[in-house]
């Protein structure tokens, strides 16, 4: 019995020893929590619980905890107290055999879910949500005991969450309503994962993209109603240029018109005065249409020349044959009138 007893003391001595050499293993610090045959944890981000070591060689009966870190002592691999920062004696402890710890970060973390779902119009879409959740301080045990990740946890929620709601929207709605599916997501975050000692500070939805091909048909829908409204404006401001034109013109020929009879007013009156001046003859109508008529001949013969660059023009005319022109006008505009078919020019 003594010889049992004794290598039952040597086994236990050498699993402490072999204990101590993995927590200064090179791949990373290792400590008693792993000798109780831990091997399911894998740090992420702080949201997965760490094994760490005591600050005394050899025994974990003292540890340093950090100021970003909760520790959560482990008698015989089973929980006993949570540690806050500071140093911290956790009990008497042989070689890192009777103590244990576990250790998880206050720290707000972040994790960043990607779905990809269908829109009420049939449109692939991938959706990325950042969720930012931290270890509540109250819960700090249900943070490290009951989920082994809760990256995949947060997940799952938001897969279910957005999955439920993109396809109850047409894809521009699901752009505009980026904030309300956020806000659902958060909602039910924040119901789910107190339970497990999580609080959810926000959820944000970061990027909503369709498929290549849907971004590319979209650019060109835009493409061509750019476009579109491109030439309608263009169109309406030749049609504003051209109507403008035309009021201006009209204006031009209206002060032209008044200019002209002015004009006209101030020769027959000259004409009049000169002819009628030191007599108490009076002019008749029919001798002033006839005066107009022939001032009206040598204006248009006089624009003609100035319209064709000529500076001469030559008329098989008299002076002395004033009335005969009149006349001759007077029977062209007649005929002119009376011609059913003409067009007046």
């Amino acid at each position: 019995v003594r010889g049992a007893g004794h290598r039952q003391l040597f086994q236990a001595v050498a699993r402490g020893r072999h204990m101590v050499r993995a927590r200064v293993a090179p791949s990373g610090l290792q400590t008693a929590g792993q000798a109780w045959g831990d091997g399911g944890f894998s740090p992420s981000g702080g949201s997965t619980a760490t094994p760490e070591r005591g600050c005394l060689p050899g025994t974990n009966c003292c540890a340093v905890v950090p100021q970003d870190q909760w520790y959560a002592v482990e008698r015989f691999g089973k929980f006993q107290s949570i540690l806050r920062p500071g140093l911290n004696f956790a009990g008497c402890d042989c070689c890192g055999v009777c103590l244990g710890y576990r250790s998880i970060s206050s720290r707000i973390a972040q994790s960043v879910c990607t779905v990809v779902t269908k829109t009420k119009d049939n449109v692939f879409v991938t959706v990325k949500v950042a969720v930012q959740r931290s270890v509540l301080p109250d819960s700090v045990e249900l943070a490290m005991y009951r989920l082994s990740d809760v990256d995949w946890q947060i997940d799952s929620y938001v897969s279910d969450v957005v999955r439920c709601q993109v396809p109850l929207m047409l894809l521009d709605e699901a752009f505009v309503s980026r904030e309300d599916l956020a806000s659902a997501v958060e909602q039910r975050l924040q119901k789910e994962m107190a339970s497990y000692g999580y609080k959810v500070h926000k959820a944000l939805v970061i990027e909503l993209t369709p498929d290549n091909e849907v971004v590319e048909s979209m650019n060109e829908i835009n493409k061509q109603r750019r476009l579109r409204d491109a030439k309608m404006l263009e169109a309406e401001a030749e049609k504003i240029r051209v109507v403008k034109a035309a009021e201006a013109n009209a204006d031009k020929l209206h002060l032209e018109g008044e200019g002209t009879a002015r004009q006209r007013r101030a020769i027959v009156k000259g004409l009049h005065d000169s002819i009628t001046e030191g007599t108490d003859e009076i002019l008749e109508i029919e001798t002033i249409k006839q005066m107009l008529l022939v001032t009206q001949y040598f204006e248009t013969m006089r624009g003609i020349a100035q319209d064709t660059g000529e500076q001469a023009v030559f008329l098989p005319h008299s002076a002395g044959e004033a009335s005969s022109v009149a006349a001759q006008i007077r029977r062209s505009v007649s005929q002119a009138a009376a011609a059913p078919g003409q067009v007046r020019m």
